[in-house]
């Protein structure tokens, strides 16, 4: 009799072909195509090809599918905040990097913080992605405030308006920015900190 490979991975259930994180992205693309009230459980099995039985052995709920995507999202944007406060120490560097994270972590989840994005605090899972949202920003927000007080920035504008201001150009990427397309991410990032730190006038002639 073989002895068992007690290291060896347990079955997949299911059908084969899928695994969890396949049925999540799946899921979100559906989400985010028709609006996440919007998608049924029987259309998310229609998508994905299986029953309604079958899909329950992937996930639990559709708000589960809903809460893993925005805790991707969430937790890559507060892993770049953290990451910034733990290098940087001058307030403007920690601006600059935490906004170049962000930018990263579009570019690099798209689906998810577009899904982001959307919610509207119609369920737990919404409601506790807008409590951590608003965390995050006000988190930035004694960021830009502290930068202001170092005299890196103009201290004339509310330091949450110019979060809200800075964040609203990151967002609106999920608009047209386009994974493997022409705009390379870090040219992006820069892109993004010149327009909304340094602006558009030319430097002046020496």
């Amino acid at each position: 009799m073989p002895t068992p490979d007690l290291d060896a991975p347990p079955p997949r259930r299911g059908r084969p072909g899928y695994d969890r994180d396949q049925v999540v992205r799946i899921a979100v693309q559906l989400f985010n195509e028709q609006g996440y009230d919007a998608t049924s459980v029987a259309d998310l099995a229609a998508r994905l090809g299986l029953t309604k039985s079958a899909l329950y052995h992937h996930v639990s709920s559709k708000e589960a599918i809903l809460q893993s995507a925005l805790d991707d999202a969430l937790g890559a944007l507060e892993g770049a905040l953290a990451d910034a406060l733990a290098t940087q120490d001058a307030a403007i560097d920690r601006l600059r990097h935490v906004v170049r994270g962000a930018v990263h972590v579009l570019t690099e989840r798209l689906p998810e913080v577009t899904l982001l994005l959307r919610v509207r605090g119609n369920s737990a899972a919404e409601r506790s992605a807008l409590e951590r949202r608003r965390a995050f920003d006000q988190r930035v927000t004694a960021i830009v405030r502290d930068a202001q007080r170092e005299g890196a920035l103009a201290d004339d504008i509310d330091a949450a308006v110019a979060t809200r201001l800075v964040f609203g150009m990151v967002n609106s990427l999920t608009e047209w920015y386009r994974p493997g397309g022409a705009v390379d991410p870090d040219r992006l990032a820069d892109d993004v900190l010149r327009v909304a730190l340094d602006g558009l006038d030319r430097p002046a002639a020496p």
